[in-house]
Protein backbone atom coordinates (compact mmCIF):
# COMPACT_ATOMS: atom_id res chain seq x y z
CA UNK A 1 0.00 0.00 0.00
CA UNK A 2 2.78 2.35 0.85
CA UNK A 3 4.55 1.58 -2.43
CA UNK A 4 1.42 2.37 -4.46
CA UNK A 5 0.96 5.68 -2.73
CA UNK A 6 4.59 6.57 -3.34
CA UNK A 7 4.23 5.69 -7.02
CA UNK A 8 1.00 7.67 -7.31
CA UNK A 9 2.63 10.71 -5.72
CA UNK A 10 5.63 10.63 -8.04
CA UNK A 11 3.84 9.78 -11.29
CA UNK A 12 2.92 12.69 -13.58
CA UNK A 13 -0.86 12.26 -13.87
CA UNK A 14 -1.28 15.71 -15.38
CA UNK A 15 0.80 14.71 -18.38
CA UNK A 16 -1.20 11.47 -18.67
CA UNK A 17 -4.41 13.51 -18.85
CA UNK A 18 -2.99 15.71 -21.61
CA UNK A 19 -1.95 12.64 -23.63
CA UNK A 20 -5.45 11.18 -23.24
CA UNK A 21 -6.95 14.42 -24.55
CA UNK A 22 -4.53 14.41 -27.49
CA UNK A 23 -5.52 10.82 -28.31
CA UNK A 24 -9.23 11.71 -28.31
CA UNK A 25 -8.61 14.69 -30.62
CA UNK A 26 -6.38 12.56 -32.85
CA UNK A 27 -8.91 9.72 -33.09
CA UNK A 28 -11.78 12.09 -33.94
CA UNK A 29 -9.73 13.95 -36.53
CA UNK A 30 -8.28 10.88 -38.21
CA UNK A 31 -11.56 8.93 -38.27
CA UNK A 32 -13.22 11.85 -40.03
CA UNK A 33 -10.29 12.56 -42.36
CA UNK A 34 -10.05 9.00 -43.66
CA UNK A 35 -13.65 9.09 -44.91
CA UNK A 36 -12.68 11.73 -47.49
CA UNK A 37 -10.10 9.54 -49.25
CA UNK A 38 -9.93 6.13 -50.84
CA UNK A 39 -8.23 4.31 -47.97
CA UNK A 40 -8.26 0.60 -47.31
CA UNK A 41 -6.84 0.95 -43.83
CA UNK A 42 -8.49 2.06 -40.60
CA UNK A 43 -5.94 4.60 -39.44
CA UNK A 44 -7.67 5.16 -36.10
CA UNK A 45 -6.97 1.59 -35.04
CA UNK A 46 -3.37 1.91 -36.17
CA UNK A 47 -3.00 5.23 -34.36
CA UNK A 48 -4.41 3.61 -31.20
CA UNK A 49 -1.85 0.83 -31.63
CA UNK A 50 0.98 3.38 -31.85
CA UNK A 51 -0.35 5.12 -28.76
CA UNK A 52 -0.15 1.80 -26.92
CA UNK A 53 3.41 1.32 -28.17
CA UNK A 54 4.14 4.87 -27.05
CA UNK A 55 2.78 4.03 -23.60
CA UNK A 56 5.20 1.09 -23.43
CA UNK A 57 8.05 3.41 -24.44
CA UNK A 58 7.10 5.75 -21.58
CA UNK A 59 6.98 2.81 -19.14
CA UNK A 60 10.47 1.72 -20.20
CA UNK A 61 11.73 5.30 -19.98
CA UNK A 62 10.62 5.44 -16.34
CA UNK A 63 13.21 2.80 -15.42
CA UNK A 64 16.06 5.25 -16.12
CA UNK A 65 16.86 8.32 -14.07
CA UNK A 66 18.62 11.51 -15.15
CA UNK A 67 22.12 10.28 -14.32
CA UNK A 68 21.57 7.20 -16.49
CA UNK A 69 20.22 9.29 -19.37
CA UNK A 70 23.29 11.48 -19.09
CA UNK A 71 25.57 8.44 -19.30
CA UNK A 72 23.57 6.95 -22.19
CA UNK A 73 23.29 10.20 -24.16
CA UNK A 74 26.28 9.60 -26.44
CA UNK A 75 25.37 5.95 -27.01
CA UNK A 76 21.85 6.91 -28.08
CA UNK A 77 23.22 9.73 -30.24
CA UNK A 78 25.68 7.31 -31.88
CA UNK A 79 22.92 4.75 -32.48
CA UNK A 80 20.80 7.43 -34.15
CA UNK A 81 23.68 8.49 -36.43
CA UNK A 82 24.31 4.85 -37.33
CA UNK A 83 20.66 4.36 -38.28
CA UNK A 84 20.75 7.47 -40.49
CA UNK A 85 23.91 6.19 -42.18
CA UNK A 86 22.43 2.73 -42.76
CA UNK A 87 19.30 4.37 -44.16
CA UNK A 88 21.28 6.29 -46.78
CA UNK A 89 23.26 3.26 -48.00
CA UNK A 90 20.36 0.77 -47.88
CA UNK A 91 18.84 -0.47 -51.17
CA UNK A 92 15.46 0.89 -52.19
CA UNK A 93 13.84 -2.46 -51.40
CA UNK A 94 14.49 -1.69 -47.72
CA UNK A 95 14.49 2.11 -47.80
CA UNK A 96 12.42 3.31 -50.77
CA UNK A 97 12.01 6.91 -51.87
CA UNK A 98 8.75 8.57 -50.87
CA UNK A 99 7.88 11.96 -52.31
CA UNK A 100 11.50 12.30 -53.39
CA UNK A 101 12.98 11.56 -49.94
CA UNK A 102 14.72 8.45 -48.62
CA UNK A 103 13.66 8.79 -44.98
CA UNK A 104 11.99 5.49 -44.02
CA UNK A 105 12.83 1.85 -43.39
CA UNK A 106 10.14 -0.57 -44.58
CA UNK A 107 9.20 -3.13 -41.91
CA UNK A 108 6.74 -5.29 -43.83
CA UNK A 109 3.34 -5.61 -42.11
CA UNK A 110 4.38 -3.15 -39.39
CA UNK A 111 4.64 -0.40 -41.99
CA UNK A 112 7.61 1.95 -41.95
CA UNK A 113 9.83 3.69 -39.43
CA UNK A 114 11.60 7.04 -39.75
CA UNK A 115 14.90 7.15 -37.82
CA UNK A 116 15.11 10.95 -37.87
CA UNK A 117 12.06 11.14 -35.56
CA UNK A 118 14.06 9.39 -32.84
CA UNK A 119 17.25 11.25 -33.71
CA UNK A 120 15.61 14.48 -32.55
CA UNK A 121 15.32 13.19 -28.98
CA UNK A 122 18.78 11.60 -29.11
CA UNK A 123 20.20 14.96 -30.21
CA UNK A 124 18.46 16.74 -27.32
CA UNK A 125 20.10 14.36 -24.84
CA UNK A 126 23.52 14.77 -26.48
CA UNK A 127 23.31 18.58 -26.50
CA UNK A 128 22.21 18.61 -22.86
CA UNK A 129 25.22 16.42 -22.04
CA UNK A 130 27.56 18.72 -24.00
CA UNK A 131 26.37 21.85 -22.20
CA UNK A 132 26.34 20.23 -18.75
CA UNK A 133 29.87 18.87 -19.10
CA UNK A 134 31.18 22.14 -20.50
CA UNK A 135 29.70 24.24 -17.71
CA UNK A 136 30.97 21.83 -15.05
CA UNK A 137 34.52 22.05 -16.41
CA UNK A 138 34.48 25.80 -16.99
CA UNK A 139 35.80 27.52 -13.87
CA UNK A 140 35.69 31.02 -15.36
CA UNK A 141 33.09 31.99 -17.94
CA UNK A 142 34.58 34.08 -20.77
CA UNK A 143 33.74 35.01 -24.34
CA UNK A 144 36.22 32.38 -25.49
CA UNK A 145 34.67 29.61 -23.37
CA UNK A 146 31.21 30.54 -24.65
CA UNK A 147 32.46 30.42 -28.23
CA UNK A 148 33.95 26.97 -27.58
CA UNK A 149 30.58 25.78 -26.25
CA UNK A 150 28.85 27.22 -29.31
CA UNK A 151 31.22 25.28 -31.56
CA UNK A 152 30.55 22.07 -29.62
CA UNK A 153 26.80 22.54 -29.93
CA UNK A 154 27.11 23.39 -33.62
CA UNK A 155 29.27 20.37 -34.46
CA UNK A 156 27.03 17.98 -32.47
CA UNK A 157 24.02 19.29 -34.41
CA UNK A 158 25.74 19.41 -37.79
CA UNK A 159 26.38 15.64 -37.99
CA UNK A 160 22.73 14.45 -37.89
CA UNK A 161 21.64 17.55 -39.80
CA UNK A 162 23.93 16.63 -42.71
CA UNK A 163 22.49 13.09 -42.89
CA UNK A 164 18.90 14.35 -42.75
CA UNK A 165 19.52 17.00 -45.41
CA UNK A 166 21.03 14.29 -47.60
CA UNK A 167 17.74 12.33 -47.60
CA UNK A 168 16.54 15.17 -48.26
CA UNK A 169 14.10 16.10 -45.47
CA UNK A 170 13.77 19.87 -45.12
CA UNK A 171 11.03 19.73 -42.49
CA UNK A 172 12.98 17.61 -40.02
CA UNK A 173 16.12 19.63 -40.73
CA UNK A 174 14.28 22.77 -39.64
CA UNK A 175 13.18 21.01 -36.45
CA UNK A 176 16.81 20.05 -35.73
CA UNK A 177 17.83 23.70 -36.12
CA UNK A 178 14.95 24.79 -33.85
CA UNK A 179 16.11 22.34 -31.17
CA UNK A 180 19.66 23.68 -31.39
CA UNK A 181 18.45 27.29 -31.19
CA UNK A 182 16.23 26.64 -28.17
CA UNK A 183 19.01 24.91 -26.25
CA UNK A 184 21.52 27.63 -27.14
CA UNK A 185 19.20 30.27 -25.69
CA UNK A 186 19.20 28.56 -22.26
CA UNK A 187 22.80 27.33 -22.33
CA UNK A 188 24.23 30.44 -20.68
CA UNK A 189 26.11 31.57 -23.78
CA UNK A 190 26.42 35.34 -23.79
CA UNK A 191 24.08 37.36 -25.98
CA UNK A 192 27.15 39.12 -27.32
CA UNK A 193 27.70 35.99 -29.40
CA UNK A 194 24.12 34.88 -29.97
CA UNK A 195 22.69 38.16 -31.31
CA UNK A 196 25.28 38.88 -34.04
CA UNK A 197 25.42 35.25 -35.21
CA UNK A 198 21.66 34.85 -35.53
CA UNK A 199 21.31 38.34 -36.98
CA UNK A 200 23.83 37.36 -39.66
CA UNK A 201 21.96 34.11 -40.35
CA UNK A 202 18.70 36.06 -40.54
CA UNK A 203 20.20 38.42 -43.13
CA UNK A 204 21.48 35.46 -45.17
CA UNK A 205 18.04 33.84 -45.01
CA UNK A 206 16.40 37.08 -46.13
CA UNK A 207 18.82 37.41 -49.04
CA UNK A 208 18.17 33.81 -50.15
CA UNK A 209 14.40 34.32 -49.97
CA UNK A 210 14.73 37.50 -52.02
CA UNK A 211 16.83 35.68 -54.62
CA UNK A 212 14.24 32.88 -54.83
CA UNK A 213 11.56 35.48 -55.56
CA UNK A 214 13.42 37.96 -57.74
CA UNK A 215 16.44 36.14 -59.17
CA UNK A 216 15.89 32.35 -59.21
CA UNK A 217 18.13 32.00 -62.29
CA UNK A 218 21.08 33.18 -60.18
CA UNK A 219 20.49 30.45 -57.58
CA UNK A 220 20.03 27.82 -60.28
CA UNK A 221 23.30 28.80 -61.94
CA UNK A 222 25.56 29.19 -58.90
CA UNK A 223 24.08 26.89 -56.24
CA UNK A 224 22.69 23.92 -58.13
CA UNK A 225 19.10 24.44 -56.98
CA UNK A 226 16.42 23.24 -59.38
CA UNK A 227 13.38 25.40 -60.32
CA UNK A 228 10.90 22.90 -58.84
CA UNK A 229 12.53 23.34 -55.42
CA UNK A 230 11.28 26.92 -55.31
CA UNK A 231 7.71 25.84 -55.98
CA UNK A 232 6.65 25.75 -52.34
CA UNK A 233 7.87 29.30 -51.79
CA UNK A 234 5.97 30.56 -54.82
CA UNK A 235 2.87 28.61 -53.83
CA UNK A 236 3.08 30.02 -50.30
CA UNK A 237 3.23 33.62 -51.53
CA UNK A 238 0.72 33.25 -54.36
CA UNK A 239 -1.10 29.89 -54.12
CA UNK A 240 -3.83 30.73 -56.64
CA UNK A 241 -1.31 30.98 -59.48
CA UNK A 242 -0.16 27.43 -58.59
CA UNK A 243 -3.58 25.99 -57.81
CA UNK A 244 -3.00 22.80 -59.81
CA UNK A 245 0.47 22.13 -58.40
CA UNK A 246 2.11 23.17 -55.13
CA UNK A 247 -0.72 25.55 -54.21
CA UNK A 248 -3.44 22.87 -54.34
CA UNK A 249 -3.07 21.76 -50.71
CA UNK A 250 -2.82 25.30 -49.36
CA UNK A 251 -5.87 26.61 -51.22
CA UNK A 252 -7.99 23.67 -50.09
CA UNK A 253 -6.69 24.01 -46.54
CA UNK A 254 -7.65 27.69 -46.45
CA UNK A 255 -11.08 26.85 -47.88
CA UNK A 256 -11.59 24.08 -45.32
CA UNK A 257 -10.59 26.12 -42.26
CA UNK A 258 -12.44 29.22 -43.46
CA UNK A 259 -15.65 27.34 -44.20
CA UNK A 260 -15.65 25.90 -40.66
CA UNK A 261 -16.37 29.39 -39.28
CA UNK A 262 -17.06 29.49 -35.51
CA UNK A 263 -18.63 26.12 -34.68
CA UNK A 264 -17.66 23.98 -37.69
CA UNK A 265 -19.72 21.76 -39.95
CA UNK A 266 -19.82 18.80 -37.59
CA UNK A 267 -18.14 15.42 -37.34
CA UNK A 268 -17.56 13.78 -40.77
CA UNK A 269 -19.37 16.63 -42.51
CA UNK A 270 -16.25 18.04 -44.12
CA UNK A 271 -16.66 18.85 -47.81
CA UNK A 272 -13.21 20.09 -48.88
CA UNK A 273 -10.91 17.37 -50.23
CA UNK A 274 -7.27 17.47 -49.16
CA UNK A 275 -5.10 14.44 -50.09
CA UNK A 276 -3.51 12.67 -47.11
CA UNK A 277 -5.30 15.01 -44.72
CA UNK A 278 -5.01 12.52 -41.86
CA UNK A 279 -1.28 13.28 -41.63
CA UNK A 280 0.20 16.75 -42.12
CA UNK A 281 -3.13 18.53 -42.75
CA UNK A 282 -5.13 17.14 -39.82
CA UNK A 283 -5.55 20.69 -38.45
CA UNK A 284 -7.47 21.61 -41.62
CA UNK A 285 -9.92 18.80 -40.89
CA UNK A 286 -10.37 20.00 -37.31
CA UNK A 287 -10.83 23.59 -38.45
CA UNK A 288 -13.48 22.65 -41.00
CA UNK A 289 -15.50 20.26 -38.87
CA UNK A 290 -15.15 21.89 -35.44
CA UNK A 291 -14.55 25.49 -36.46
CA UNK A 292 -12.77 28.18 -34.50
CA UNK A 293 -13.89 26.58 -31.22
CA UNK A 294 -12.36 23.19 -32.05
CA UNK A 295 -9.14 24.73 -33.38
CA UNK A 296 -8.85 26.83 -30.21
CA UNK A 297 -9.23 23.73 -28.05
CA UNK A 298 -6.37 22.04 -29.92
CA UNK A 299 -4.11 25.08 -29.58
CA UNK A 300 -5.01 25.37 -25.89
CA UNK A 301 -3.98 21.75 -25.32
CA UNK A 302 -0.57 22.53 -26.76
CA UNK A 303 -0.30 25.63 -24.57
CA UNK A 304 -1.02 23.45 -21.53
CA UNK A 305 1.59 20.92 -22.64
CA UNK A 306 4.26 23.60 -23.12
CA UNK A 307 3.34 25.13 -19.75
CA UNK A 308 3.66 21.71 -18.10
CA UNK A 309 7.06 21.10 -19.68
CA UNK A 310 8.24 24.59 -18.72
CA UNK A 311 7.16 24.01 -15.11
CA UNK A 312 9.07 20.73 -15.10
CA UNK A 313 12.19 22.54 -16.32
CA UNK A 314 11.84 25.18 -13.60
CA UNK A 315 11.16 22.64 -10.84
CA UNK A 316 14.13 20.40 -11.59
CA UNK A 317 17.34 20.78 -9.61
CA UNK A 318 19.46 19.21 -12.33
CA UNK A 319 20.86 21.44 -15.13
CA UNK A 320 20.90 18.44 -17.47
CA UNK A 321 17.14 18.00 -17.00
CA UNK A 322 16.50 21.68 -17.65
CA UNK A 323 18.41 21.57 -20.94
CA UNK A 324 16.54 18.42 -22.01
CA UNK A 325 13.20 20.10 -21.25
CA UNK A 326 14.29 23.17 -23.23
CA UNK A 327 15.08 20.98 -26.23
CA UNK A 328 11.76 19.14 -26.03
CA UNK A 329 9.85 22.42 -25.66
CA UNK A 330 11.67 23.83 -28.71
CA UNK A 331 10.92 20.70 -30.74
CA UNK A 332 7.20 20.56 -29.94
CA UNK A 333 6.69 24.34 -30.20
CA UNK A 334 8.30 24.48 -33.63
CA UNK A 335 6.27 21.48 -34.81
CA UNK A 336 3.02 23.10 -33.72
CA UNK A 337 3.87 26.57 -35.05
CA UNK A 338 5.07 25.26 -38.41
CA UNK A 339 2.27 22.73 -38.94
CA UNK A 340 -0.58 25.07 -38.05
CA UNK A 341 1.16 27.98 -39.75
CA UNK A 342 1.43 26.16 -43.06
CA UNK A 343 -2.29 25.31 -43.08
CA UNK A 344 -3.26 28.99 -42.81
CA UNK A 345 -0.56 30.41 -45.18
CA UNK A 346 1.47 31.88 -42.33
CA UNK A 347 4.44 29.70 -43.31
CA UNK A 348 5.49 27.62 -46.37
CA UNK A 349 4.32 24.02 -46.53
CA UNK A 350 6.77 21.46 -45.17
CA UNK A 351 6.24 17.83 -44.26
CA UNK A 352 5.98 18.41 -40.51
CA UNK A 353 3.16 16.61 -38.63
CA UNK A 354 1.10 18.02 -35.76
CA UNK A 355 2.50 16.28 -32.64
CA UNK A 356 0.30 13.61 -31.01
CA UNK A 357 -2.58 14.35 -33.44
CA UNK A 358 -1.38 13.66 -37.00
CA UNK A 359 -1.35 10.01 -37.99
CA UNK A 360 2.13 8.48 -37.98
CA UNK A 361 3.85 5.82 -35.92
CA UNK A 362 7.40 7.17 -36.07
CA UNK A 363 6.39 10.71 -35.18
CA UNK A 364 4.22 9.55 -32.29
CA UNK A 365 6.81 7.13 -30.90
CA UNK A 366 9.54 9.76 -31.16
CA UNK A 367 7.42 12.27 -29.25
CA UNK A 368 6.43 9.64 -26.70
CA UNK A 369 10.11 8.89 -26.11
CA UNK A 370 10.71 12.58 -25.44
CA UNK A 371 7.79 12.74 -23.01
CA UNK A 372 8.92 9.47 -21.44
CA UNK A 373 12.10 11.26 -20.39
CA UNK A 374 9.95 14.04 -18.88
CA UNK A 375 7.92 11.41 -17.01
CA UNK A 376 11.20 10.02 -15.71
CA UNK A 377 12.33 13.46 -14.51
CA UNK A 378 9.12 13.87 -12.53
CA UNK A 379 9.20 10.30 -11.23
CA UNK A 380 12.84 10.40 -10.05
CA UNK A 381 12.71 14.03 -8.90
CA UNK A 382 14.57 14.33 -5.58
CA UNK A 383 13.34 16.50 -2.75
CA UNK A 384 15.52 17.45 0.18
CA UNK A 385 14.84 18.12 3.82
CA UNK A 386 14.34 21.80 4.66
CA UNK A 387 13.82 22.60 0.95
CA UNK A 388 11.18 25.13 -0.04
CA UNK A 389 9.18 22.33 -1.70
CA UNK A 390 8.50 20.76 1.69
CA UNK A 391 7.20 23.94 3.26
Amino acid sequence: METRQRFADKFDWGLVFLLMMFFIVSALGISSAQTSGQYGTNFVIRQAFWYVVGGIIIAVALFFDSDQYKRLAWYMYGAGILLLLILLISPESIAPYRNGAKSWFMLGPLGSIQPSEFMKTFLILALARVITNHNELTTRKTLQSDFQLLLKIGFTTLVPLAFIMKQPDLGTSLVILAIMTGIILVSGITWKLIVPIYAFLGVIGGILLSLVIWAPEFLEKYTGFEPYQFGRIYAWLDPYNYSKLEGFHLINSLNAIGSGQIFGKGYSDGEVYIPENHTDFIFSVIGEEYGFIGASVVISLFFLLIYHLTKTALDTKEPFNAYVCAGIISMITFHVFQNIGMTIQLLPITGIPLPFISYGGSSLMGNMLALGIVFSMRFHHKTYMFSSEDS
